[in-house]
């Protein structure tokens, strides 16, 4: 219980600060409406979400019935029904992007790692009767096979946090969204072979000083490389474990959605929870002497 209100305490302070500023960039029609109180604030409503995604369920109306409406009566008195509950889900949807974006995401310590992964909406039996997500979601294709979906891309660090993520239609190319990705970072850049671009390897080196280091394909030429940077390419399966920590601990892929908002909010709660882990995976480069150049 101490860890569920030390999350509402950080996710509180944050919506009292962000939300009054939100409020007044909204844009108005014009005409007096109705605002009426929520028994529930935003913050208990992001609280809940992202707990959710620190527990064992797997399932969020079994989660919401059986230990929030028994359980946590106490600490949230203005529960209400899971239907009512569902339906104040897309309103966190800024705050929680904000949230994550500011509160966060680690820094970066000038060694950087970067990966992609699918996020299927449906089984790929019913691609073609699935209208949720039609003219948003697309087909693409991964080392597992073919998908329906999008693609979440994620660069991190050798002490597993998360820097930077995005997310496109699953038939982006991975390169293309790197420059947006690496605009705070510094040092170097590792990925695997499907990063492997001399134009965006020169890209990165003009515009932010970044040298990206890939594996080489079998038909490629050798190439001369640090040993240092030999050893951290070895070391990149970092973001594999991250990536898998995301779909198997924090949920963030399932098949059921209904919504579109509802799918973003359950990504970025997925983040948020890994991101509040007490620990992750890591390199452990800083209880490690300096590696020689």
């Amino acid at each position: 219980m101490d860890s569920l209100l030390e999350l509402f305490c950080d996710v509180d302070d944050f919506c009292q600060a962000f939300l009054p500023f939100w409020n007044r960039q909204l844009l108005t029609s014009g005409q007096r409406q109705r605002q009426r109180a929520r028994s529930l604030t935003i913050s208990e409503i992001m609280t809940i979400l992202i707990a959710f995604h620190q527990s064992h369920y797997r399932d969020f109306k079994a989660y919401y019935v059986d230990q929030v409406l028994k359980s946590w009566r106490s600490e949230f008195p203005g529960l209400v029904s899971y239907s009512r509950f569902v339906e104040y889900i897309p309103s966190t949807l800024v705050p929680l992007l904000v949230y994550l974006r500011t509160c966060c995401l680690g820094n970066c310590t000038g060694i950087s790692f970067i990966d992609s992964t699918s996020l299927d909406v449906c089984l790929n039996q019913r691609i073609h009767c699935h209208k949720v997500f039609a003219g948003l979601a697309a087909r693409g294709q991964t080392s597992m096979g073919w998908f329906f979906g999008f693609k979440l891309h994620l660069v991190v660090n050798d002490r597993g946090e998360i820097l930077q993520f995005c997310i496109t239609p699953g038939n982006v190319d991975d390169r293309k969204p790197v420059p947006g990705l690496a605009k705070k970072l510094f040092g170097k850049l590792f990925g695997d072979k499907g990063y492997i671009s001399k134009e965006l390897a020169k890209a990165l080196r003009e515009m932010f000083d970044i040298q990206l280091i890939t594996k080489l394909r079998n038909n490629m030429r050798n190439q001369l490389m640090l040993m240092t940077d030999r050893i951290l390419l070895r070391r990149r399966a970092i973001v594999e474990s991250i990536i898998d920590q995301l779909k198997n601990i924090s949920q963030i892929e399932h098949s059921r959605h209904r919504s579109i908002p509802n799918f973003f909010v359950n990504v970025l709660c997925g983040l948020i929870a890994y991101c509040h882990k007490p620990t992750k995976p890591s390199l452990g480069l800083d209880r490690c002497l300096p590696l020689p150049a």
